[in-house]
């Protein structure tokens, strides 16, 4: 079952990552598509289409040894929901059909935590903490697209209120959801241990998480104490981030050496992310400079995909390769580094570029050919992953 689950997950990220060249294209020339439906369909397939269904995927592999029918069915069920948003977001955005799409995949999360909450089982103490919490943010986040109906018609779609619902959102399913339960995922297979060290990390990791929500409200509704609580969160999450080294510095060694080169290169490229993820957040200690970089897409585009593409899709991929039974092949290989190379060579121009408008200096020559060139790699990598996946035997996984 877990083959045909990758395999789904995989196309629905290729789907998602056509989609996004077709955003890039759109740049050069005319598509015939409304571009923001287009963004709406792109992030809501990454998002709940890839990652969400991954998470679920391992969280169940994982964590479920004795898996009942329930959960073949709920995540077919939560597939006809990101199918549903595929076909219906591109060509009508926000709207009756989308939304009921979108409605019935956060109803199937929250039996999906039901059930995980029920039937998980583990012998450790700090992947059980972990997985728990990257529920519970889960749930959390979905406080804030309940909060859309009321905030459109109390407010409109301009105001404060409906931005920072969508901020809610976001940030405690990036930052909460996902990164927690990649986090779980990682120490499970490491099987790091309850220690000192294992609370202070999770304590400062779970109060940096909460605090840095200041940031993306303080863009809506400006204020003072949202600046120090942000400050605050951010000088946290980068102790938590040296804990987090610290845990897994012995403990990756030994792991090194029961995995293939390629898996070693991904997890160290996921970790990197990780690290660079933290350290770029560093520039919001500077009020001014955030408020800057906010106003200049390329710098938000740049770091949503640091940590979509970067972080947790690393971690994702470095688990996909954890299953195999067999050494990687050279068109996973190819595959994997294609997929890597486009996005290191997409964010590096959307760095440049965005430091260009920062001050003023203009576009770059073929800017935007040069963006779409190189983001051919990313659905091309996935390709070849995902035909890696639909050749495999069914006991490769």
């Amino acid at each position: 079952m877990l083959k045909k689950q990758i395999i789904v997950c995989l196309l629905n990220f290729l789907i998602a990552a056509l989609m996004g060249l077709a955003l890039r294209y759109a740049a050069i020339n005319y598509i015939g598509i409304n571009y923001r439906f287009l963004t709406h369909a792109h992030s809501h397939i990454a998002m709940l289409g890839w990652v969400y269904l991954m998470l679920y995927a391992f969280i169940v592999h994982y964590f479920v040894p004795e898996q009942k029918p329930i959960y073949q069915k709920l995540f077919w069920l939560t597939q006809v929901a990101v199918v549903g948003m595929m076909f219906s977001f591109p060509f009508q955005g926000y709207a009756a059909i989308s939304i009921s799409f979108s409605t019935l995949h956060i109803l199937c999360s929250y039996y999906f935590v039901h059930i995980i909450w029920k039937h998980h089982k583990t012998n450790s103490k700090v992947t059980r903490l972990l997985l728990k919490t990257s529920l519970l943010f889960m749930l959390l986040s979905t406080i804030g697209v309940w909060c859309l109906g009321p905030a459109v018609g109390l407010m409109g779609k301009a105001s404060a209120f409906y931005q920072i619902a969508i901020q809610f959102f976001l940030h405690f399913q990036f930052n909460g959801w996902f990164l927690f339960a990649v986090i779980a995922l990682f120490f499970h297979q490491l099987k790091i241990e309850d220690s000192k060290t294992f609370r202070i990390f999770f304590k400062l990791l779970l109060a940096s998480t909460i605090l840095t929500l200041a940031m993306p409200i303080q863009w809506f509704a400006p204020n003072f104490m949202l600046i120090v609580l942000n400050a605050l969160g951010v000088v946290l999450q980068l102790v938590a981030i040296y804990f987090f080294f610290k845990l897994i510095k012995i403990e990756i060694k030994k792991f090194n050496t029961s995995v293939s080169k390629l898996t070693i290169y991904s997890y160290q490229f996921a970790l990197l992310c990780l690290a660079l993820k933290t350290i770029v957040q560093l520039a919001s200690l500077v009020p001014q400079l955030t408020e800057e970089l906010y106003l200049h897409r390329n710098f938000v585009i740049g770091f949503i995909h640091l940590l979509m593409l970067g972080v947790i899709s690393g971690f994702l991929f470095s688990f996909l390769l954890k299953q195999l039974n067999t050494k990687p092949s050279k068109l996973l290989s190819f595959g994997l580094y294609s997929f890597l190379i486009g996005f290191v060579c997409t964010e590096f121009l959307l760095l440049i570029q965005g430091i260009k408008f920062y001050f003023g200096n203009g576009i770059l020559p073929k800017y935007y050919e040069l963006l779409f060139t190189f983001s051919i790699l990313l659905p091309l990598g996935i390709s070849f992953l995902l035909f890696n996946f639909i050749k495999l035997k069914n006991n490769a996984t």
